[in-house]
């Protein structure tokens, strides 16, 4: 039986942004793969496959973003409108 390897929780991972089926040079970074998805949400990709660097697989979400009103306590450098992302999971493709 093949043993999983566990991968600790404190390290920074890289995903390469992907756009029909190769590599952009847009990096985004997370400890989850959801939230360099957001990070890349965020920025306005809608159809988001992130390619784990160091790893076999491709994290597969779909993305949104509207414009919401700044939180009160925001800092006054803050625009009065920022970006809201969401994203959500469809799926891992292991290659």
């Amino acid at each position: 039986m093949a043993r999983r390897r566990r991968r600790s929780t404190g390290k920074t991972r890289y995903f390469v942004l992907l756009k029909g089926g190769k590599d952009t040079n847009h990096v985004f970074t997370g400890k989850q793969p959801r939230q360099a998805a957001l990070k890349a949400a965020t920025r306005g990709f809608a159809d988001i496959q992130l390619r784990e660097r160091g790893r076999r697989r491709i994290h597969i979400f779909t993305g949104t973003r509207k414009k919401v009103s700044a939180p009160a306590n925001a800092p006054k450098w803050m625009p009065k409108q920022i970006w809201k992302a969401n994203v959500r999971k469809k799926g891992i493709k292991h290659i």
